[in-house]
Parts: C-alpha cells; sequence; structure tokens
C-alpha cells in the first residue's frame, strides 16, 4: 500500500497560489500602509531637524492643537471608563428587558457617520438647536468650545472599551466575585481586587483603542469645533488646516506625531492583545473546568 498522504497536505494550495496571494497582500500592505507612512516622515523632516521643531512649538495654533488633543482625548477615554465598565456589568451580569437594546445603542456610533454625529450635535446644542435657548440663557457654550470636542469624541469612541469588556467578563463569570462577597467583601473591596485584576488587560486593550480612536477623530470634531484657529482646533484639523493654507512642512510635521502615536499604539496594540486572549482563554478553562465539577 501506498503512503497515506497527510491531511494537511492534501489541503494545501500549489505554491503558486500561495505565493500569488503573499505577494498581492504584501504589495497592497506596500501601497497602502508603509509608502504613506514612511513618505509623511520624508516630508516632515524634508526642511530639516529645526524646521521640523519649530513647525510643532513655535507656532502657536500648531502648539495649541496639541496641548487641546491631550486634553480631549484622555477626557474622552475617562468617560467611556467609566461607561464602558458600567455597561459591561450591566450587560454580563445582568438579565433584564432592553439587554438586546442596550447593546445595539453601544454599537450605534460605529455604524452612524462621525459627520451626521456631529449635525445631530449641533441639532441638539446649537443656537436654534433644542437645548440651545437655555443654554444661551445660563451662559453655557457647548459648542464651538473644548466641551463640544469632548462630547464629540466621546460619543464616536463610545464602544472601544464596553466592547472589549463584555466578553471578557462573561468569560471571566462571577463566581470570584460572589465568593468575595459571602466572605465578607464590600462592593468596592469586591471590584478592586477581584474584577479589576481579572479584566486588566481586557481593560488596557480598550483604552489603547479608545485613546487612538479619539486622538485621530476627525468628522465630528470638524463639525462641532467651528475650526477656530488656537481654540477649537485638534491636530487632525491642524493639518487640513495647515494643508490648506500650503504649510507643507507644518502640516506633515504634525500628522508625523500623529502617525508615531499610531506606530506606538499598534505596537503596545499587539502586545496587550496576547495577553488580553490568553486571559479569556484561561477564564473559559476554569468555567469549563468548574463545569465539569
Amino acid at each position: 500500500m501506498g503512503q497515506a498522504t497527510s491531511p494537511r497536505i492534501s489541503r494545501q494550495d500549489p505554491w503558486y497560489i500561495r505565493w500569488t496571494l503573499t505577494a498581492a497582500a504584501l504589495s497592497a500592505l506596500m501601497l497602502l500602509v508603509v509608502v504613506p507612512v514612511v513618505a509623511v516622515f520624508v516630508q516632515a523632516f524634508a526642511d530639516g531637524m529645526t524646521s521640523y521643531w519649530n513647525n510643532l512649538f513655535h507656532d502657536a495654533d500648531t502648539r495649541h492643537s496639541i496641548l487641546l488633543t491631550l486634553a480631549v482625548a484622555p477626557t474622552a477615554v475617562a468617560l467611556n471608563l467609566v461607561f464602558g465598565l458600567a455597561a459591561a456589568w450591566a450587560v454580563s451580569r445582568f438579565r433584564f428587558v432592553g439587554r438586546a437594546a442596550l447593546l445595539t445603542l453601544i454599537d450605534t456610533p460605529f455604524a452612524i457617520s462621525p459627520v451626521v454625529a456631529g449635525l445631530l450635535f449641533v441639532l441638539i446644542f446649537g443656537q436654534r438647536g433644542y437645548l440651545g435657548p437655555w443654554l444661551r440663557e445660563n451662559g453655557i457654550h457647548i459648542l464651538f468650545s473644548p466641551p463640544g470636542l469632548v462630547i464629540a469624541t466621546t460619543f464616536v469612541t463610545l464602544p472601544f472599551i464596553a466592547r472589549e469588556l463584555i466578553p471578557v467578563m462573561e468569560a471571566i463569570g462571577s463566581d470570584e466575585e460572589l465568593a468575595a462577597v459571602s466572605l465578607g467583601a464590600s462592593g468596592w473591596q469586591m471590584f478592586w481586587k477581584v474584577t479589576v485584576p481579572n479584566i486588566r488587560w481586557g481593560l488596557l486593550y480598550g483604552v489603547i483603542l479608545c485613546n487612538a480612536r479619539a486622538m485621530g477623530e476627525f468628522g465630528a470634531v470638524s463639525v462641532v469645533s467651528g475650526h477656530i484657529s488656537g481654540q477649537t482646533d485638534t491636530m487632525p484639523l491642524r493639518v487640513e488646516k495647515a494643508f490648506q493654507e500650503f504649510n507643507l512642512p507644518g502640516a506633515f510635521a504634525v500628522a508625523s506625531v500623529l502617525t508615531l502615536l499610531a506606530v506606538a499604539t499598534l505596537l503596545l496594540k499587539v502586545s496587550i492583545e496576547r495577553k488580553a486572549r490568553r486571559q479569556i482563554a484561561e477564564a473559559k478553562k476554569m468555567a469549563e473546568a468548574a463545569g465539569a465539577e
């Protein structure tokens, strides 16, 4: 009898198909990702390091856009952290009427264009919006000010932390939390000493994704900001404005900062993602073992 063919080998595509598909994928990545990223840094440093430094820190509007982004993004992440924890806890620990609707609402920002989201906030907080007259009478400014940027950014990044925590908390289950409460732990003690250590990698992974999206947000922020130089321009808006003003070195300098943040986020994401997946896998194994007993 002839030697049996390995199932793995028999299912492999011919070498020329594998190599063709691999070459096509790598070519697309080079063309769409690597070349643009390299071009950003080449253009940013085209006039030398001194010009690059001046474009970033000696231009008052650019400097303000960097500081504003570093204020708006962490604020939006903090708000989403609170919401994400509350939503994930509700979805993973309770069964209630409207649970499916809550999950759908959490995903709503993924389905709505950021520009449309910005227009919705104009309809709500604008001078002729639903809350506009009341806000004006009480001297509260939402649109064309940092609070409007925070609201728009928070809405766009709303699903990231919640969507990362829900599967982690469902996989881990509530057995350890119930055990802690039965042993006399308070709610806060249970949360900080049991829940947070169990979900830390998934939580950190969601925070990283949320922060990356917040720093790069353009559409919704563009609508609610008013494009006021030195007041409401974040880094993405500053890139567009500098480009429209034919200040290419300045535009590419700010773009290079955003690119560096994206690369750093990607590297950190890869590291955290492995740990988060391992945490979920270990939790599932523990749950299966407990069920078998």
